[in-house]
């Protein structure tokens, strides 16, 4: 049996995106005949050992997560290390975070959710709430999402109140990291890092659409990842 999969965040069985993750790993799993679990671990449980117990993290929806800062190692050694990584929701935000502090440089990179007086802010509050709204995206031709896809758009469902600060745009894109999906408006909603096994965060919520008879290709690809 493979190493099962990290699902961190504070686990709320009540909230839809939770409760949408456990059924898309379910669809998935049943898809591929894969043997492999997906277990919870709050990001306050994240220890050194966590990729000696895990062989892949999802970053799940639901921040403020208890402890930034070990959830922050997590993405880092992920992204150092190769190991597979998915982020959605909040999970997109930390990626960003993570990557702006310990591949960019901007050592105080934060997020307005955890301290809105912060100099230099990544992730700031959306001027309009995604939070249950359904939305056209692009992806950019080439990209491992549109691959993933099999299509450059697509309609998802977002679960959010903040995303990338605008201000921060042009800096984000100087580095190795790529932003591969947008919205009608042209605001970043996919990255992903080439040469990673798997390495791809969303703003927004795939698992919401994932259904027995359809489960999301997202879902899919990332625990064939975790397979291999």
């Amino acid at each position: 049996m493979h190493k099962p999969i990290a699902l961190l965040g504070e686990h709320n069985p009540s909230f839809p995106p939770h409760a949408a993750t456990d059924a898309a790993v379910g669809h998935s799993r049943r898809l591929l005949e894969a043997d492999i679990d997906a277990v919870w671990v709050s990001t306050e449980d994240i220890t050194p050992d966590l990729f000696q117990r895990f062989g892949a993290i999802w970053v799940a929806p639901g921040s403020p997560y208890k402890n930034l800062e070990q959830t922050l190692w997590a993405i880092r050694q992920a992204r150092k290390d190769g190991i597979p990584c998915l982020g959605t929701c909040g999970g997109f935000q930390h990626m960003v975070l993570e990557y702006a502090r310990n591949a960019l440089g901007f050592r105080e990179a934060h997020h307005e959710e955890y301290d809105p007086y912060a100099s230099t802010l990544f992730i700031s509050e959306l001027t309009c709430s995604l939070a249950g709204r359904t939305m056209e995206l692009s992806f950019t031709p080439g990209s491992r999402v549109a691959g993933i896809y099999a299509a450059l758009t697509a309609k998802e469902r977002y679960y959010c109140n903040f995303g990338i600060n605008p201000d921060c745009v042009d800096v984000l894109k100087e580095g190795p990291l790529q932003f591969t999906g947008a919205d009608a408006e042209g605001e970043l909603r996919v990255l992903e890092l080439p040469g990673h096994p798997f390495f791809l965060g969303t703003l927004y919520v795939p698992q919401a659409r994932s259904t027995a008879a359809r489960p999301h290709p997202l879902v899919t690809e990332f625990l064939r990842a975790a397979l291999t």
